[in-house]
């Protein structure tokens, strides 16, 4: 049997989980998670832009792929 090695923030999280005892507790935790990695994934696509590695031809390309056979490979 492997032995799994959480990182500090899973581990932080696993902590903090152990107050959450609702569905609704559980629902504002994800809920401030996905605006936390919305907000980081925002300032990443602006320096992006900003940089020039980003481009309205780019997003046109993306938008065209299926992103679900990218991630499967």
């Amino acid at each position: 049997m492997a032995t799994t090695v959480f990182t500090p923030a899973q581990q932080h999280l696993l902590r903090m989980f152990q107050y959450k005892k609702t569905e609704a507790d559980l629902m504002e935790m994800k809920e401030v998670l996905c605006r936390y990695y919305a907000s980081k994934m925002d300032t990443m696509l602006e320096e992006m832009w900003d940089s020039g590695e980003l481009d309205q031809q780019r997003l046109d390309e993306i938008n065209e792929m299926d992103l679900h056979q990218v991630m499967r490979q």
